[in-house]
C-alpha cells in the first residue's frame, strides 16, 4: 500500500476560479507568431491555458483572478505583441485586409515608377542620365519604403525591443540594408541601385499578406452572414396586449415576440400562439419551408413565409442557436496538429539560422576577396530569400480554407487539428437515435391513411390540445395533410395518460397503449373499433448512401446506441449495419478506448448526453446539430442539415486537406533547397529574391485554395 501523506493540511491549494478571456492580436500572421502568443502568456503564473485563433486574429486565454485582463494585455505586450480586449462576442473579429491595402497600393506604385527607371539604366544608360534615374528613384523609393515596409518594421521593432526576433526582422533588415546601400551607390554615383527589389520585396510580402488577409475574412464570411441574418428587433407583447418594439439585445428568455409573415426571427423560441411555415434554409439548407405550430420550437434567423405568430422567447442574443454556430466555427483551427507544431518549431528557429547564415555569407564573400558592397548584397538576397512564409502557411491556410468551404454546406468545424485526426480513421461508431435517425417520431403512413375524414378530425383536435412529442408529430402530419380539426368540447390532458373530450355528444380521447414497449398513441372515437397509430424513428436521408460510402472508403461502420435492442434492430436491419445495444456510457467510451488500444482510429458520431464520454474519447468525433450541450462541446464537427451525407463528405474533405497540407510542406521544402545555395553562390540578386520568396508564398496559398470547392 502507498504510503499516506500527513493527517493534517498545512496549507490550502489555491482554489480561485477560472476566468476566461478573449483578446483580439492583431499583429498575428503565422504559425510562429501563434506559438510566440501563446508561449508568452503561458510563462506568466495565473495563466491556466492558451489558445490562439490565428483566423479571427483572437487569443482565448483561461485564467484565475490574480489576472485580469490588463495584465494580460501586458504580457502581450512584453512578448512583442499589442492586444486590447475583445468585449462582446458580437463584435467582428479583427481583419487585416484594410490596414495592409494603402501600403500595399503605395509600394506597387512606387515600384512600377521605380523599375520603369531601371529600364533605361539596365539598357546602358550611363553618366549623369544615370546618376539622374538613380536620383528620382531614390525620391521614389526611399518615403515609399518608409510607408509600405511600416507593418514589417513595426512588428520587428517591437520583437527587437523585447530581447526576441521573428520572421518580420530578417524582412526588415533586408529591406533598410537594400536601401542603404542604393542609396549609397546613388551618392557615389556608382553604376547600381536596388530600389526597385526592396520594392519589390514589399509589395510581393504585403500582396501574400493581403491574399492571406482576404483568405481569412472569407472563411469567417460564411459565419457573418448567418449573425446578419437575424431580425434587428420584434415586436413584444406587453401585459396590456399592446406591441412595443425592442432591439434584438434588449430581448430576454419568457419575454412573447409577435412575428408577423415574411419576418425573420430575432430569437429562438418556441411558438405559444398560431402556427405557420418557416424557411430554414439559412440553417439546414432544405429548400421547403417547414411547417411549425404550437410548442414546437423556431430559431432565429430563420423566416416566417405564412401566418403570423406569437413566440415565447427561449434564448436571445449570445444564447441563440446562430450565435452558438458562429462560435463553433470561430472555435476552428484553434488546436494545432502535427504539422503546425513543426512549423511552429521551424519559425521559431528560423530566425537565429537565417541571421547566421547571412552573417556567414558576408564573412565567406570578403574572405573569398569581395568588396563589402558586394558581400552585402549576397548577404541582403539570402536574408530575403529565406523568409519561412510559405512554411507558416502551409498548415493554417488549408485548415482556414476547408473549414470555410464545409462551413458553406452546413458543417461546422470545431477543431482545425481534427482534419489530420479524421483523415486516418477506419473504423465508424454511429449512435441511433438522433444520429442515424432525425430523433423525431413520425407517424406511420399506413395508419394514417386508414383513418377516416371524422377520424383524423378529431384526432388532429385532440393532438393539438397536447405538448407530447407524439401529439405534436402527430399534429404537424395531420396537418401537412390538409385536415381540419374539429370541434371538441371539455378537453381535459391528464399527465401520463393522455387528451380526452366530448364530440357530438360521445367520448373520445387520444390516450397511451395499455401494451408496453410499444412506440404508438391508442385513438379512441366511441364509433367503431379503437385505432393504433404507431410512431417510427425515420433514418435521415441518405443513411444507407452514407453508410456505404464510409466503407468504400475503408471506414467499418457499425452501430453503437444505448436504446433497447427492438429499436436499434430495425435500424440495423435497414442499413445493414451491426449493432450494440442498450450501451451505457461507461460501455460506449470502453468500446472506443479498445478498439484505439488495438490500433484502430476510431471516428465517434452521435449527439445525447451519454455520448459525451465517447465523443470526447475517439481519434475524431462528430455530432449533429440537434446535439445536446454536451455533445456539441465534445465534438471536433458540427453538421446542421438533416442528410447523414455529412459523414463521408467530412471525411473526404479531411483527407484531400492533408494531401494538400503535404503538398504545401513540399513546396515550401523543395524551394528553400533549390532558392537558398542560389543566394549564397551570389547568383540571385535582392530583386529576384523576393519574386522567388513571394512566389513561395504566393504558391502555397494558391494550392490551398483548391481546398475552397473541397466539400462538394
Amino acid at each position: 500500500m502507498a504510503a499516506r501523506g500527513p493527517p493534517f493540511v498545512t496549507a490550502l491549494p489555491d482554489l480561485s476560479p477560472e476566468r476566461t478571456s478573449v483578446l483580439a492580436v492583431p499583429g498575428m500572421h503565422c504559425a510562429g507568431c501563434m506559438s510566440k502568443v501563446e508561449r508568452g502568456l503561458l510563462a506568466h503564473e495565473g495563466v491556466l491555458t492558451a489558445r490562439v485563433n490565428l483566423s479571427s486574429r483572437m487569443v482565448t486565454v483561461t485564467h484565475d483572478e490574480r489576472v485580469d485582463e490588463g495584465d494580460l494585455t501586458a504580457f502581450l505586450a512584453d512578448a512583442g505583441f499589442e492586444a486590447q480586449p475583445r468585449r462582446s462576442p458580437a463584435q467582428k473579429p479583427y481583419s487585416a485586409v484594410k490596414p495592409l491595402l494603402a501600403p500595399l497600393a503605395v509600394a506597387a506604385f512606387a515600384a512600377m515608377n521605380v523599375m520603369l527607371l531601371s529600364v533605361s539604366v539596365w539598357s546602358g544608360a550611363e553618366g549623369s542620365t544615370r546618376e539622374l534615374f538613380h536620383w528620382i528613384s531614390a525620391l521614389i523609393a526611399l518615403p515609399a519604403i518608409g510607408f509600405a515596409g511600416r507593418p514589417f518594421f513595426k512588428s520587428a521593432w517591437s520583437a527587437l525591443k523585447k530581447g526576441r526576433t521573428n520572421m518580420d526582422v530578417p524582412i526588415s533588415l533586408g529591406v533598410l540594408i537594400a536601401s542603404a546601400l542604393s542609396l549609397y551607390e546613388t551618392w557615389v554615383g556608382g553604376a547600381h541601385a536596388w530600389f526597385d527589389g526592396a520594392l519589390m520585396l514589399l509589395t510581393f510580402l504585403l500582396a501574400g499578406r493581403v491574399l492571406d488577409a482576404m483568405m481569412r475574412d472569407r472563411a469567417r464570411s460564411g459565419v457573418e452572414a448567418l449573425v446578419n441574418q437575424v431580425a434587428k428587433g420584434a415586436q413584444v407583447l406587453g401585459s396590456d396586449g399592446a406591441c412595443k418594439y425592442l432591439a434584438a439585445e434588449d430581448l430576454r428568455p419568457g419575454m412573447v415576440m409577435r412575428v408577423a409573415a415574411g419576418e425573420r426571427m430575432a430569437a429562438d423560441g418556441t411558438i405559444v400562439r398560431g402556427k405557420s411555415r418557416f424557411d430554414q434554409s439559412l440553417l439546414t439548407g432544405e429548400s421547403q419551408p417547414v411547417p411549425l405550430v404550437e410548442g414546437e420550437h423556431a430559431l432565429a434567423g430563420t423566416l416566417n413565409v405564412e401566418a403570423p405568430v406569437d413566440v415565447r422567447v427561449s434564448g436571445a442574443g449570445r444564447d441563440t442557436t446562430l450565435a452558438e454556430i458562429a462560435r463553433l466555427m470561430e472555435a476552428s483551427t484553434q488546436d494545432r496538429s502535427r504539422y503546425v507544431r513543426i512549423a511552429d518549431r521551424a519559425a521559431r528557429y528560423y530566425a537565429p539560422a537565417v541571421h547566421s547564415l547571412a552573417l556567414l555569407t558576408v564573412v565567406g564573400w570578403l574572405v573569398a576577396g569581395a568588396s563589402l558592397y558586394e558581400a552585402l548584397v549576397i548577404g541582403v538576397a539570402v536574408l530575403i530569400i529565406t523568409c519561412p512564409c510559405a512554411l507558416g502557411l502551409a498548415v493554417p491556410v488549408a485548415q482556414v480554407v476547408a473549414s470555410g468551404a464545409l462551413m458553406r454546406t452546413g458543417i461546422m468545424v470545431k477543431d482545425g487539428s481534427a482534419f489530420e485526426r479524421l483523415a486516418s480513421v477506419d473504423r465508424a461508431l454511429l449512435d441511433k437515435t438522433g444520429t442515424l435517425t432525425l430523433g423525431r417520431p413520425v407517424p406511420d403512413e399506413a395508419a394514417l391513411s386508414a383513418l377516416t375524414d371524422s377520424d383524423a378530425a378529431i384526432a388532429l383536435a385532440l393532438a393539438s390540445h397536447s405538448r407530447h412529442p407524439l401529439s405534436r408529430a402527430l399534429d404537424k402530419a395531420l396537418v401537412g395533410k390538409g385536415v381540419k380539426a374539429a370541434v371538441l368540447h371539455d378537453v381535459r390532458e391528464v399527465a401520463g395518460e393522455g387528451v380526452f373530450a366530448v364530440y357530438e355528444g360521445r367520448k373520445v380521447a387520444l390516450r397511451r397503449p395499455d401494451s408496453a414497449g410499444t412506440t404508438a398513441v391508442l385513438l379512441q372515437t366511441g364509433e367503431g373499433a379503437d385505432r393504433l397509430i404507431p410512431f417510427a424513428d425515420s433514418l435521415r436521408p441518405d443513411a444507407r448512401e452514407a453508410v456505404a460510402a464510409l466503407d468504400k472508403a475503408g471506414v467499418e461502420c457499425s452501430i453503437l446506441s444505448g436504446d433497447r435492442p427492438e429499436a436499434v434492430a430495425q435500424i440495423a436491419r435497414d442499413t445493414g449495419l451491426m449493432a450494440n445495444a442498450n450501451a451505457r456510457p461507461d460501455d460506449k467510451q470502453a468500446l472506443v478506448a479498445r478498439l484505439r488500444a488495438s490500433g484502430r482510429k476510431v471516428l465517434m458520431v452521435g449527439d445525447g448526453l451519454n455520448d459525451g464520454p465517447a465523443l470526447a474519447a475517439a481519434d475524431a468525433s462528430i455530432a449533429p446539430g440537434s446535439a445536446s450541450d454536451v455533445g456539441l462541446q465534445a465534438a471536433d464537427f458540427v453538421f446542421v442539415q438533416d442528410s447523414l451525407d455529412a459523414l463521408p463528405r467530412t471525411l473526404r474533405a479531411a483527407r484531400r486537406t492533408m494531401r494538400v497540407v503535404k503538398q504545401n510542406f513540399g513546396l515550401a521544402i523543395i524551394y528553400n533547397i533549390f532558392a537558398v545555395p542560389l543566394a549564397i553562390a551570389g547568383l540571385v540578386t535582392p530583386l529576384i529574391a523576393a519574386i522567388a520568396m513571394s512566389a513561395s508564398s504566393l504558391l502555397v496559398v494558391a494550392n490551398s485554395l483548391r481546398l475552397a470547392r473541397v466539400a462538394r
